[in-house]
């Protein structure tokens, strides 16, 4: 008798990424139920279905965007709940996965390394063991420093009781490095915007996390020779860099004389406060200044630092600082009449190419649909309902303070949103990296009239 063997489905391993949205929503919806428990507010009538999906969906895709003041709704259970999903969903699910496998000593399958590389953002099977391990110890480790100096910092200067100091600063740790912007203040950092210590240290947080861990790879590999890093990690550091400084300038000038921002302070605190809210938009959220009462200038350059992001294959969102920096490449060549895009004297493939743009223009089209969506379902105002859109769909968690004013339903609408921001980038990415269609023929070339 002959055995008919089936054959799995191509699916699951020609698009491993779409497993990636599915966990993201499950541990968003776990997170929910456990902050339903009663026990997970301070009021003993517990939280809604809206706010608590809302606040796990958001800590989960390490946004930080919040319904309700996390410092005085949600009691200590409600902050571990909430940590641990920041913790989860910075680190990722599929890292968290093979990780569990790697250490209890086997060795990851085929499926489970193309789901690591659909979440890790990386395009070599055979280092994705290096990659995993590498990202638990950089994420621990920062942490943990980034732990001691705040807990510090909170013990001796601000007067906060030690094991309060080693909460908060254990807390904020972990949410400045997987950019998630949660605080246990309920103005953010505003009551701190004095501290330039705090400031710096979270700012620091924020970039280490956000530049992603392919590019400190390369940094530890090669950290006195830079020329021999690889050409993401050229780019990542050169065009994050030139974002902070191009944010941090912008913003110093337009707020400089704000009385509701930089006016009444002095010169050192307004640059630092400029410094820190140029790092933040990247995915960070935390806020030392009030956003709503930002000068129109600002508060464009923040939407355009949000919408860009951070490093691939780190804890910020956005279109990712890569793809901002190949599209601008191609406008270079294009106006210097190249025939090839070259960046650091490296020709960058044509598939790279329309990955970019892909990318930037389905983002673009996101973030129209969804601001068009708020609009029908709320009555507040569209240029705040913008900032809103691009901040949950680059996982930043800035506001113009109004979050808590969406009704259900636009709630809901930013739920996905957020999700599709989390997992929309690596998900498309892996999609596209991983597709390889090969055609027989090619159609006739003819050129339409453009401009």
């Amino acid at each position: 008798m002959t055995t008919v063997r089936r054959d799995r489905p191509s699916f699951a391993l020609r698009h491993p990424a779409q497993y990636v949205a599915v966990a993201f929503v499950v541990a968003s919806l776990v997170g929910a139920a456990l902050l339903l428990i009663p026990a997970a507010t301070q009021d003993a009538g517990g939280a809604g279905p809206v706010t608590a999906l809302f606040t796990a969906t958001s800590a989960v895709c390490v946004t930080g965007l919040v319904v309700v003041d996390t410092a005085t709704y949600w009691s200590a259970f409600g902050e571990w709940v909430i940590l641990g999903l920041i913790q989860v969903g910075g680190l990722g699910i599929m890292t968290l996965t093979s990780l569990v496998v790697l250490i209890v000593g086997r060795g990851l399958r085929l499926r489970q390394r193309l789901l690591a590389v659909a979440e890790t953002g990386s395009v070599d099977l055979g280092e994705i063991r290096h990659i995993l391990l590498g990202a638990a110890k950089l994420s621990f480790a920062v942490e943990a420093v980034v732990t001691v100096a705040l807990m510090l910092r909170f013990w001796l200067s601000h007067d906060e009781p030690l094991g309060r100091a080693a909460y908060l600063g254990l807390f904020h740790a972990v949410s400045a490095f997987n950019n998630a912007g949660f605080g246990l203040f309920s103005d953010s950092m505003v009551s701190l915007n004095r501290d330039p210590f705090m400031l710096l240290v979270l700012a620091l947080a924020v970039v280490i996390g956000g530049l992603g861990l392919p590019v400190w790879l390369q940094i530890a590999r090669h950290a006195r020779q830079p020329r021999r890093w690889s050409l993401h990690a050229k780019l990542t550091v050169a065009v994050a860099a030139v974002l902070i400084l191009v944010g941090w300038v912008t913003l110093a000038v337009a707020e400089w004389t704000n009385a509701a921002t930089l006016g009444p302070m002095s010169t050192p605190d307004a640059l630092v406060n400029a410094l820190f809210h140029s790092v933040v938009p990247r995915s960070a959220g935390f806020n030392s200044l009030d956003v709503a009462a930002m000068r129109e200038p600002s508060l464009l350059i923040t939407e355009i630092l949000m919408f860009i992001g951070g490093g691939s294959a780190s804890t910020a969102g956005g279109i990712k600082v890569t793809t901002f920096a190949i599209l601008g490449a191609v406008m270079w060549a294009e106006l210097r009449g190249d025939p090839d895009v070259v960046v650091f004297e490296r020709r960058i493939p044509e598939r790279t190419l329309r990955h970019a743009l892909t990318v930037a223009l389905l983002a673009i089209g996101v973030v129209m649909a969804a601001t068009m969506a708020l609009l029908a379902t709320s009555n507040l105002p569209r240029a705040a309902l913008f900032f809103e859109t691009v901040s949950a769909l680059g996982s930043v968690g800035l506001s113009m303070n109004l979050t808590p004013l969406l009704p259900d339903t636009s709630r809901v609408i930013v739920v996905v949103l957020m999700v599709v921001g989390r997992v929309g980038p690596p998900t498309l990415f892996a999609a596209l990296v991983l597709r390889d269609r090969r055609r027989l023929y090619r159609n006739a070339e003819e050129r339409p009239i453009i401009g």
